[in-house]
């Protein structure tokens, strides 16, 4: 048994949820290195997921991060997009600010409209044409830094900033004959915890910055745009994702798209298949013979009526009124009326206004236009189960996926079939914590560290089977 496992390892099978575990083999290399603390040295093993909200909430990403930096060391945060690009812009393991009136363009969304700066890898750029305008990040201890990657557009008439690093100050002049991508690396004597980038003279167009620490270990980037799908990712720029990759240097590219692309209105698994195809080519002529992993759209819900056949041949059917196998350990349980803060972020969800019994300071959903938001019940009322289902399109994502995985020699990590398959998501929001929230869609902190606990438990199998 021990030699067919280890067979299917290193073949184009799969194992348990994992498929075609052998492209993986030059990160299992790496990781496996660090795993000495005698060799962990210079650039650390760099991890880049580009996605949706999945990977913009950094809830999965971020847990992910935590586990591998505390097997291996941590190696820095890794790439972010500069600044604040939407509101409610979060981070782990590092704060980041902003200040001035920075012009935002995006690959989706708001930021896409009209002329705008080229797009890399954090799929936003961010414009200033003011003196004195900043963007800077903040590290938490575990994640200082002794480099720092600041990535930018120069070109005819384009200003300039400093960087600013504790007592060591760089300037980087982005004014150039031609326009194109620049990216310039700043090394610390020390590790730090604070870096600044301040406009000397505009315009500065600003398009991901990276802190890294040069002593092994591991950084994981999370590059997501809320309802973004992977079609969007093709608006981005050649020379500026060529550019930015020869920087960060990534060891392996995770592709989380599919949520979105599962719940639109009509799904064309013919497009959606040369989409993916063409994306993965592109990334491994850009990049080189960077291993890549797919990551498949988990399993979701929904009670909306155009969701039931948004794709050919689909027929949506209704999630049973019992819980289905494969749900989590812990005992769900129904949940009570929600109240005080998680109230207001439902009705602010729902576009309505606060409940009188929610506290006059509870936050609001930080939900930028275009994510996947499900219509919920009103917050007195039980949420029944009934009438909940998966969208046909979802399972057509899949089966994409998985095939064109195969068919490219890309590694595939089924992430519905390891939540426990179809209708799990009505557990997991059931769950006691609970897994997933009241949309049936995105994961709560504990849903985050559940499943980036699957997925390594996963990849350490493919690992030992070497």
């Amino acid at each position: 048994m021990i030699g067919v496992v280890a067979a299917l390892a290193l073949g184009t099978g799969c194992m348990g949820s994992l498929c075609n575990p052998r492209a993986l083999e030059p990160l299992f290399a790496k990781l496996q290195r660090q795993a000495d603390p005698a060799q962990r040295r210079g650039r650390p093993v760099h991890i880049l997921q580009i996605g949706d909200s999945h990977t913009a909430g950094d809830q999965i990403t971020g847990a992910w991060r935590e586990t591998l930096q505390g097997r291996y060391g941590s190696g820095g945060r890794g790439v972010l997009p500069p600044g604040r690009p939407y509101d409610g812009f979060t981070t782990r393991g590092v704060t980041a600010t902003m200040t001035g009136a920075w012009q935002i363009a995006a690959t989706f969304g708001r930021g896409w409209q009209g002329i705008h700066p080229p797009l890399g890898l954090s799929a936003y750029s961010l414009t200033s044409q003011t003196a004195g305008d900043a963007i800077g990040l903040v590290a938490d201890s575990n994640e200082r830094f002794d480099r720092v990657v600041v990535c930018g557009i120069a070109g005819p008439g384009a200003g300039a900033v400093f960087v600013n690093v504790g007592a060591l100050s760089e300037r980087i002049d982005y004014g150039s004959a031609t326009r194109r991508p620049e990216c310039r690396t700043i090394r610390t004597p020390g590790p730090a915890e604070q870096v600044d980038i301040l406009v000397e003279a505009g315009p500065v167009t600003l398009t991901s910055v990276g802190t890294f620490r040069d002593a092994g270990g591991v950084a994981v980037s999370n590059l997501g745009v809320v309802g973004s799908q992977l079609v969007h990712f093709s608006r981005t720029d050649d020379q500026l994702i060529a550019e930015e990759l020869r920087e960060y240097q990534p060891d392996m590219i995770v592709l989380a798209f599919g949520t979105n692309e599962g719940f639109s209105g009509n799904f064309s698994p013919f497009e959606y298949e040369i989409t993916l195809r063409t994306q993965i080519g592109r990334l491994r002529r850009l990049a080189g013979n960077v291993p890549v992993l797919i990551v498949g759209a988990p399993d979701a819900a929904s009670r909306r009526a155009e969701m039931r056949r948004n794709t050919p041949g689909g027929e949506a059917q209704d999630c049973p009124g019992t819980l289905p196998v494969g749900a989590p350990a812990s005992a769900p349980a129904p949940s009570p009326a929600p109240q005080g803060p998680l109230a207001a972020i439902m009705a602010a969800l729902r576009g309505e206004e606060t409940p009188a019994a929610a506290p006059a300071a509870a936050p609001s959903a930080n939900y930028p236009p275009g994510a996947v938001v499900q219509p919920l019940p009103p917050p007195d009322r039980p949420q029944p189960v009934a009438g909940l289902f998966p969208p046909p399109a979802l399972k057509a994502v899949r089966d994409v996926q998985r095939r064109v995985a195969q068919s490219l020699g890309v590694a595939f990590w089924d992430w519905d079939q390891r939540m426990g398959g179809r209708c799990t998501s009505v557990a997991w929001v059931r769950a006691n914590p609970a897994l997933m929230r009241s949309d049936y869609v995105h994961f709560t902190s504990a849903g985050g560290r559940d499943i980036a606990g699957r997925l390594q438990a996963d990849l350490d199998r493919a690992m030992q089977a070497r």
